[in-house]
């Protein structure tokens, strides 16, 4: 049995696991929102950073990259890392993957993905919905074990660049901390 993972976010350029293929596509009834707070990776519990999650959005789709994991091995494997890496993304879902705008047929379905959960009794980690300004302002100055909280944004918007995605919420975001580190630099100086 074949599995799938869909990544929205640094699994798109930092999957950590093995896989036999990858596919660029899109989940549809989803959209990519910085809702999720990162308090073991990009931020810590004092500062808590903010990451992407899937929020349910009638007509939208969602662009990524899914990976196909074939030996019963690597899926184990694969399985048991997602576990902590994700472990603060409290819902899996399994979805369909669309490669094509006008297909009506997914090119893969039962698409594994993590999310985190609007529903703060199980995602203690959810920040919701802020003015971009605010989300701006959290990220540029979060950081956590696994680097600056900037950095996320930045690499996921170069990531969905390579793709050929736009996502209007994350660039709208990276431009507004590009603004505030600039600002930043020029009180410095």
């Amino acid at each position: 049995m074949v599995m799938w993972v869909f990544g929205y976010g640094s699994l798109i350029w930092k999957p950590g696991f093995n896989y036999d293929d990858r596919l660029v596509g899109f989940i549809k009834g989803y959209r990519r929102v910085f809702y999720q707070g990162s308090t073991d990776h990009r931020g810590t519990p004092e500062f808590p950073g903010r990451t992407a999650t899937l929020e349910p959005a009638e007509g939208e789709v969602c662009w990524g990259m899914a990976y196909k994991i074939t030996k019963k091995e690597d899926q184990e494997v694969a399985l048991t890392y997602l576990e902590v890496r994700e472990k603060q993304y409290d819902k899996k879902a399994y979805v369909d993957l669309f490669t094509e705008p006008a297909a009506s047929v997914p090119a893969v379905s039962g698409v594994l993905v993590y999310i985190g959960s609007p529903d703060k009794k199980v995602n203690e980690n959810y920040l919701g919905p802020a003015s971009v300004e605010d989300i701006a302002s959290q990220i540029a100055r979060a950081e956590g074990p696994s680097g600056p909280n900037r950095d996320y944004l930045f690499q996921l918007e170069k990531a969905l660049g390579l793709l050929g995605c736009e996502d209007k919420h994350v660039s709208d975001i990276a431009k507004e901390v590009r603004r505030i580190l600039s600002d930043e630099e020029v009180t410095i100086s």
